[in-house]
């Protein structure tokens, strides 16, 4: 079977985010996908100035698994586009402290009264929740600090907002709000070999245009190039660990489902030398099993 080439690039590229999101060129497709998410909230964003990133306090070490950009509104408000493609320990944690950075920035006026201007963290996740998967078809969160009991809420100038980017699996037929053009584009870019036509709309086509690994030059080539083999890498690197993790895990499973039948066996005073014949197990291993259970 050939090999698919890819026509776009993959977003989920270091490269590939921000030749779409965080170019100026390109600051009208940020701005329609910002604009389709938060729209119903806050109106319309009538234009955006990219601020540096640095700003964020992103570590080294971050950088390696999350791509930022940073940009505030015409109103003030601060927006923080991120894409993350590895699971983290403590990622919720984090987007809380970076949120932290647009509200301390805030208070180096001389006159400030303690008046914020709102704060949108929004983060474009290649996986899932563990504590989300049992809702498969829910693939946004709208995050903010809400009242428990009234579940109203209490202050609306802090957005997180979470798109679990694997539980979106609509096909192009089933696209129906420009949402989910944004989340099918984001999701299939780089398996796509042609603009869908549902998907006929100019900022699309824009998208595809800017997307379109044909019209580079030769240094962006190989930008893009380094990019995608960093996110292969990884990606490998992690099906890897998880196919070893599961590997171990059933091993470990069966090596328990083993040791409860010698367990069972054992209650019925049945010979340890039959045991051992019937599971694998040795004298000594049942013989530490009576033991623990005799100890317990």
């Amino acid at each position: 079977m050939a090999e698919f080439i890819e026509k776009y690039i993959n977003p989920f590229t270091d490269y590939g985010f921000k030749r779409l999101f965080g170019e100026e060129p390109n600051k009208d497709l940020l701005l329609d996908f910002l604009n389709v998410l938060l729209r119903e909230e806050q109106g319309e964003i009538i234009d955006l100035t990219y601020l540096k990133n640095e700003q964020l306090g992103t570590g080294e070490v971050d950088r390696k698994a999350i791509f930022d950009i940073y940009c505030e509104n015409e109103r003030g408000e601060k927006f923080i586009v991120e894409l993350q493609k590895t699971k983290q320990n403590f990622f919720k944690d984090r987007t809380v402290y970076y949120s932290t950075f647009p509200i301390r920035e805030q208070a180096k006026r001389a006159d400030w009264n303690y008046e914020l201007k709102a704060v949108y963290t929004i983060a474009i996740l290649d996986f899932v929740f563990d504590e989300d998967r049992k809702d498969p078809a829910k693939f946004r969160y709208d995050i903010k600090l809400a009242d428990i009991e009234t579940k109203e809420v209490f202050y609306d100038k802090l957005t997180f907002i979470y798109l679990e980017m694997p539980k979106f699996n609509k096909t192009v037929d089933e696209l129906e709000t420009r949402f989910d053009k944004w989340l099918y584009v984001i999701r299939n870019l780089n398996r796509l070999d042609k603009v869908p036509d549902k998907l006929r709309e100019r900022v699309f086509e824009k998208l595809f245009e800017t997307a379109e690994i044909a019209r580079f030059t030769p240094d962006q080539i190989r930008s893009y190039e380094d990019s995608l083999k960093y996110y292969r890498d990884m990606k490998n690197s992690l099906d890897t660990a998880r196919e070893e993790g599961l590997l171990e895990g059933i091993e470990k499973g069966i090596e328990k489902g083993i040791e409860r039948v010698a367990e069972n066996m054992l209650k019925k005073g049945i010979a340890v030398e039959v045991i051992s014949d019937t599971t694998g197990l040795t004298e000594q291993q049942i013989e530490k099993l009576q033991k623990k259970k005799s100890e317990g």
